[in-house]
């Protein structure tokens, strides 16, 4: 049965709440698409973070990156909304979201965004 895009981030108990342990999840396959061309963007996003209560359910974080793929965004503003997103919805101890995005026009961009 084929999934649908969707912002519905899954938070799931941490197993491990008493403990300081780094999650690291690189996806290579996201896209958007550029607001001012339309044209498609591509970029590697890295998601680090310092587990508090809950940690991400990968199906559900799958499922939300893919849903910017039809979407018009700077690449500065969508790796900081991905980031705002995944605090709200984890409370983590910290977090940092990493995003590689391809050559296009000759220019290669890395948007680097923290909590705290």
């Amino acid at each position: 049965m084929p999934t649908a895009p969707s912002k519905d981030l899954v938070a799931i108990d941490n197993p491990h709440p008493n403990r300081d342990y780094e999650v690291e999840c690189v996806c290579p396959e996201f896209t958007c698409v550029c607001p001012m061309t339309g044209q498609p963007d591509f970029a590697t996003f890295t998601i680090t973070y310092v587990p508090g209560p809950k940690i991400v359910e990968l199906k559900s974080l799958k499922l939300y990156l893919w849903s910017f793929r039809e979407e018009g965004h700077f690449h500065e503003d969508v790796t900081n909304r991905i980031l705002d997103d995944l605090v709200h919805t984890l409370d983590p101890r910290k977090m940092r979201v990493v995003s590689v995005w391809n050559v296009r026009g000759g220019i290669t961009t890395t948007v680097r965004a923290a909590y705290p």
